[in-house]
């Protein structure tokens, strides 16, 4: 009897048995697989469900699936086996590959390894294709075990190889939107001819104030701005003046609906894909210097010891005085006197003062809990090709930690009014982690001799952090710490940000490029006028927002990779170090510290041994003494094979890292700060806004 036909679009009822799992379907190169299921913590896979190759129908990697559990446990196999008994929900239908042609036939080698046999597409001449050109197929039938799947060519990419191709493939593969349908843009253009830069009564004239804005070198859009002044008893007020996205934007609009549909602007290495035109997004909308933009601003009072003491949101007029990027904040910081950075005296003064408070509310986050976790990041460089040329290390620079700091604080304070007005609102949510996996931490940091206390405590789990800062376990700490949090994501939901330490938070300060942050807006206005705003429908949007987002962070990273493959693909046998970001039972992951290439270390190309492998502790523990792997080790490899349509990167170890002693960092390892959440990129791998409002 053939395997059932599993839908092809909407997700069809739910209902099954007691031992069925909801989950999503990742399918390896050798044809079987493993369900996640959708109620799992992020990064625990304790959970999964192995589906063997004759149980996995024609699902696809992505694919949301129904699995019915088998009692047995599969042999020699540690935890649970089922078989998919529906897929209920395709996550896309179309793929690229590489076309060929073979008896006659059409076919086309999708890319990666979530198809092990070529896909029929039937006329070898249709759309004028060329062997091994990148093609996207619509998938007509999907492949089994038993049976090779059908599909068709709707779009001939080019060669593969050529400039562009790789930055298409993964446009397409993720299903990222491509140009602005035209109502949408005839939408923007009437905004445009009704904005005249006038100042109506109701909004606050402050085209007077002190304000500026500190950017990325390459910014095209400005979506904050601060003012700060001292006030009566030494407190600060602090204004945080963002782009008044929602009006131009109305709700329910062209502009609106195409927003929503996109959820996010999605940064790639060497584009920007925008959530709304560039007409709004670069011009009418931008806080741009010395032009008269619309602003919501956020005012913060806080007391000389930083303690806010109060806060009010309103609907303004700016004209900044000052488009300052990070390099130049910096150079300021270094001296306060220097004459390199042009500004008047004023703006000086502004400067000066942005940068006390800033690390009043700093050390203030700190000391409530907030987890600073440091990571390397390292951002690739690319040619006038969009070719990868090199790498460079992202600094986590007091410039930047200015800005988060104000971004935060406004968020938090946003938050909170509507919290008190008891408006239904779209959060930003960062659950606590799982106590299970607190506990596999403590182990874990144990053996690798840190002597802490219960770790469910978040100032212990602080703490943990700050010991092994500058030690040679650092990496070790950190990677383990960063996998036994949560995803944060956006929801209704009253549940605090775990990283943060805040027990209300929102995003506010991104309504350009992030389609929560204009739902806030909107809420806003709705309180402003009297009104309680929409409560229905929250939580489905909360899930749509947070899945184009992680949509949108998993497009970049493919992108990432793609292009270091075709970079190393020519230079097999160079060799990098690297940190062991993953430890399984087959081997070792690895990413490099100077260019960010993550492969794989086959456990059959180790030091020869017996190895043993320990989920709970991230470790590969050979018999032999030094013959240990764990995560966060520093690794000396070499690069071994390179197969970009498969995009497949192996190394080889070549040695044991260089260790910095202890107290010490490694001079030539990143020092860059990257957080867990990273609201906002930039491409080309420039200096970002990515910490801002996390």
């Amino acid at each position: 009897m053939p395997p059932k036909r599993p839908p092809r679009g909407v997700p069809r009822d739910r209902s099954g048995g007691p031992d069925d799992v909801v989950g999503v379907f990742r399918r390896a190169a050798a044809g079987y697989g493993f369900v996640r299921p959708l109620d799992a913590p992020a990064g625990d896979r304790s959970a999964d469900v192995h589906i063997p190759v004759v149980s996995a129908l024609d699902a696809a990697s992505g694919d949301t699936v129904r699995v019915r559990v088998s009692r047995a446990r599969d042999a020699g196999r540690p935890g649970i086996a089922g078989e998919i008994v529906e897929v209920v929900k395709r996550r896309t239908t179309r793929f690229v590959g590489s076309w060929f042609e073979a008896a006659g036939q059409g076919w086309v080698q999708i890319d990666g390894t979530g198809f092990a046999r070529p896909i029929s597409v039937g006329d070898p001449g249709a759309k004028g294709v060329h062997p091994k050109d990148k093609v996207v197929v619509e998938m007509v039938r999907f492949p089994t075990h038993l049976r090779d799947g059908e599909g068709v060519v709707v779009e001939v990419l080019g060669k593969a190889g050529d400039v562009g191709i790789d930055t298409q493939t993964v446009i397409h593969e993720f299903g990222l939107p491509g140009a602005f349908p035209e109502e949408v843009l005839d939408d923007a253009r009437t905004q445009a001819d009704r904005f005249d830069e006038s100042i109506p009564a109701s909004r606050r004239d402050l085209t007077d104030r002190v304000i500026v804005t500190i950017d990325p070198v390459d910014a095209r859009d400005f979506d904050d701005a601060i003012s700060l002044e001292r006030v009566e008893r030494g407190h600060w007020l602090l204004g945080v003046h963002i782009a008044d996205v929602s009006h131009f934007v109305r709700a329910d609009s062209p502009l609106d609906q195409e927003a929503r549909n996109r959820g996010t602007s999605v940064y790639l290495p060497d584009r920007v894909i925008p959530m709304i035109p560039e007409i709004v997004s670069n011009n009418l909308a931008s806080l741009q210097p010395g032009k008269v933009r619309y602003a919501k601003t956020c005012w913060i009072e806080f007391s000389p010891e930083g303690i806010p003491v109060h806060s009010a949101v309103e609907p303004t007029a700016i004209r900044s005085r000052r488009r300052f990027t990070y390099e130049e904040v910096d150079v300021f910081l270094g001296d306060p006197d220097t004459p390199a950075v042009e500004m008047t005296p004023e703006v000086r003064s502004l400067l000066g003062r942005m940068r006390d408070l800033a690390r009043i509310l700093r050390a203030r986050r700190i000391a409530r809990g907030s987890l600073q976790l440091e990571m390397p990041e390292v951002k690739i460089d690319l040619d006038r090709d969009g070719r990868v040329s090199g790498a460079h290390v992202v600094e986590n620079t007091e410039s930047h930690q200015i800005i988060e700091e104000f971004m935060l604080a406004a968020n938090e304070a946003v938050a909170e009014a509507l919290k008190a007005a008891e408006a239904p609102f779209l959060r930003r949510i960062h659950p606590a982690p799982d106590p299970r996996k607190l506990r596999q931490l403590t182990e874990f940091v144990s053996e690798l001799g840190f002597e802490v206390d219960s770790l469910e405590s978040r100032f212990e789990l602080q703490r943990l952090l700050d010991m092994a800062r500058g030690k040679p376990e650092e990496h070790a700490v950190h990677y383990a710490v960063l996998r036994s949090l949560t995803r944060a994501a956006y929801g209704p939901q009253d549940e605090g940000h775990y990283a943060l330490a805040s027990d209300c938070y929102c995003h506010f300060t991104s309504p350009i490029r992030r389609y929560p942050d204009l739902t806030i807006h909107r809420a806003l206005e709705a309180v402003a006028r009297g009104r309680r705003p929409p409560a229905e429908g929250l939580m489905q949007l909360g899930g749509e927002c947070s899945d184009l987002e992680r949509r949108a962070e998993a497009a970049e990273r493919e992108l990432v990779k793609l292009k270091l493959l075709n970079f190393l693909k020519s230079r097999i046998g160079e060799e990098m170090d690297a940190v062991v970001t993953g430890v399984e039972a087959f081997g070792l992951f690895v990413q490099g510290l100077g260019l960010p290439a993550e492969g794989l270390v086959p456990l059959d190309t180790l030091p020869d041994d017996a190895y043993r492998y320990d989920r709970a502790s991230h470790t590969l523990s050979g018999r032999r003494p030094g013959q240990t792997f764990r995560l966060g080790d520093r690794v000396r490899v070499a690069v071994a094979r390179v197969d970009v349509d498969r995009r497949e990167l192996n190394f080889r170890l070549v040695g044991r890292g260089r260790r910095p002693k202890a107290g010490m960092r490694d001079r030539h390892a990143p020092k860059a700060k990257g957080r867990r959440e990273h609201p906002k990129r930039k491409p080309k791998g420039k200096p970002s806004k990515r910490r801002r409002g996390r």
